[in-house]
């Protein structure tokens, strides 16, 4: 009798190791960064592509620049771009054309609501058109649109006060964001 008891013990075990194991893990330790990300749009172009660079580079007349506060990190790949599409003659349509000067919409998405920073509220899209230098850079369309708050570094970190503080902060993965399988 000892002996079956000992056997069950031990079949329960190793049961319950098998389960302890097998068990995938929960989401609770997933994070990831929110931040200003950076999207542009070429001359005709009707989607949005993340920027390979910062707003330092000379953009075409007839493009369009994009910012949202977005998340990516563990299952999060794929930064949101702004909710407003790259629709340049939407965007500037209204706007006269300027001998030597060139024209770019410039749209700033404040992001989802669930990424906002404690006590903070996420402000309204902005899409805009903006006459510039034909030597301005991404980062001059921008500052003709917002205030622009970056680190010592350059790091872009907020836009009329949005966020107040941070810049790039790591912060656990909003369950809305997480894909259901």
């Amino acid at each position: 009798m000892k002996t079956a008891i000992k056997r069950s013990i031990a079949y329960g075990a190793l049961a319950l190791f098998a389960v302890t194991i097998s068990a995938p893990p929960a989401l609770a330790a997933e994070k990831g960064y929110r931040y200003w990300g950076y999207f542009q749009a070429k001359p005709s172009a009707t989607k949005w592509a993340e920027a390979q660079t910062g707003p330092s580079v000379v953009m075409a007349d007839g493009s369009v620049e994009g910012w949202a506060f977005t998340f990516s990190g563990g299952s999060v790949t794929k930064a949101a771009a702004p909710a407003v599409l790259p629709n340049f003659n939407k965007i500037c349509g209204g706007t006269k054309a300027v001998a030597q000067k060139k024209r770019v919409g410039v749209v700033i998405d404040f992001g989802n609501p669930v990424l906002a920073p404690k006590g903070e509220t996420v402000q309204s899209i902005i899409s805009t058109c903006v006459v510039l230098e034909k030597k301005a850079i991404g980062l001059d369309a921008l500052a003709k649109v917002v205030k622009v708050r970056a680190n010592a570094a350059g790091f872009v970190c907020g836009f009329n006060n949005y966020p107040k503080k941070e810049c790039g902060v790591e912060i656990a993965t909003p369950r809305s964001l997480i894909a259901k399988k």
